[in-house]
């Protein structure tokens, strides 16, 4: 008798109560993906990866703020194993920066260009050929929460994307590490449920923010599938090998 091989495994750093993988968990899964989320602010993140994939969410900071969320440095140690390893990674807005950070690149707080809610985010020409970024429209919607960014690539990784505000809005390190400034897996439910003090505060309107992302999320919905499903192809072959 044949034995079932078991589904491919996705460890999920999360890093807030209110920053779940939403819509991208939820595509994963449709594509066989089994999700183990840890949350590190109320329990401890493993050290030592046995994953199929690793997938770092948002969360209010800076890569290396082990004072303010001790987990952080598990969780760079499991992002250094999975590129060490060529084990999938997706990093998205706080995971994208600390990938960048384990690899080599330069994160800054508050550097003056805050984004919020539904924006255009460039596609460069480098992402021709990128197994999840190839083929995507010039410009795409995409939600944005940060006033943190990236100032420096990691030596070697791939410019993907990017908007005026904030060039280092997407980018691969090696073959299948990926990091994301954006978030693919917030939809408007979720914008509509921000603090709306902070917009504020830094001059956006937030029933504004929550219209643009209620307006442009039939397209985006339709980008960021397309884009997570294929990086579940990636952890399938992966995990194949």
């Amino acid at each position: 008798m044949t034995q079932q091989r078991t589904r491919p495994t996705a460890i999920v750093v999360q890093n807030g109560p209110k920053g779940g993988p939403g819509r991208v968990g939820e595509w994963l899964a449709a594509e066989g993906i089994a999700l183990d989320v840890v949350h590190g602010y109320q329990e401890p993140v493993p050290e030592r990866l046995e994953h199929d994939a690793v997938i770092v969410l948002g969360g209010g900071y800076l890569p290396d703020a082990d004072d303010k969320a001790p987990w952080l440095a598990a969780t760079r140690t499991l992002v250094r194993q999975a590129l060490d390893t060529d084990t999938p990674v997706l990093g998205i807005c706080l995971g994208g920066q600390l990938l960048a950070h384990v690899a080599g690149g330069v994160v800054e707080g508050d550097v003056g260009a805050p984004e919020n809610g539904s924006t255009p985010v460039t596609i460069r020409p480098q992402a021709s050929d990128d197994p999840l970024f190839g083929s995507l429209p010039p410009t795409v919607p995409a939600i944005e929460h940060h006033v943190d960014a990236i100032t420096a690539l990691p030596p070697d990784a791939i410019w993907l994307a990017e908007t005026d505000r904030c060039p280092y809005q997407a980018f691969r390190v090696g073959r299948s590490a990926w990091g994301t400034q954006f978030h693919p897996e917030i939809d408007p439910d979720r914008v509509r449920r921000w603090d709306p003090e902070p917009l504020r505060e830094q001059g956006f309107d937030p029933e504004q923010v929550y219209a643009g992302a209620d307006a442009d999320d039939e397209v985006a919905r339709a980008i960021w599938e397309k884009v997570t499903r294929r990086f579940a192809t990636v952890v399938h072959d992966a995990a194949r090998a």
